[in-house]
């Protein structure tokens, strides 16, 4: 998964935290790696089910004007459960609490092509 939305573009308006039904989402812009040579991007959800609690680090929750750059994504322990850690370009971060993680990651639509691709990719 980490692989998978390595670079990824995260619109702050495209993340969710649904307290009553326990579900954390984000919809990314994510390099097509899988489509090597092709230089393709898509639209991809992220969804993470059973979640307790989230923590941000470096922007505020319901802020929706700006973008995110997806460095890694990390399982860790939690002091109850699991935990996730979204790692993002400029400190900032997500950190996802949950009983046990039940992730799901989805293409939305079709790829298109583009020619911007991270430097450090080619």
């Amino acid at each position: 998964m980490s692989a998978c939305l390595q670079d990824a573009v995260v619109p702050l308006a495209d993340i969710a935290y649904l307290v009553e039904e326990r579900r954390f989402l984000l919809v990314a812009n994510r390099l097509r790696r899988e489509a090597r040579g092709a230089g393709e991007r898509t639209l991809t959800g992220l969804c993470f089910e059973g979640v307790s609690r989230v923590q941000r680090k470096g922007f505020t929750a319901g802020a929706v004007d700006g973008f995110l750059s997806l460095l890694s994504i990390q399982a860790t322990t939690a002091d109850v459960g699991a935990a996730v850690e979204l790692t993002f370009s400029g400190g900032a971060a997500i950190r996802i609490v949950a009983d046990r993680v039940q992730a799901r990651l989805d293409d939305l639509g079709e790829a298109w092509p583009t020619q911007w691709t991270p430097e450090h990719d080619e």
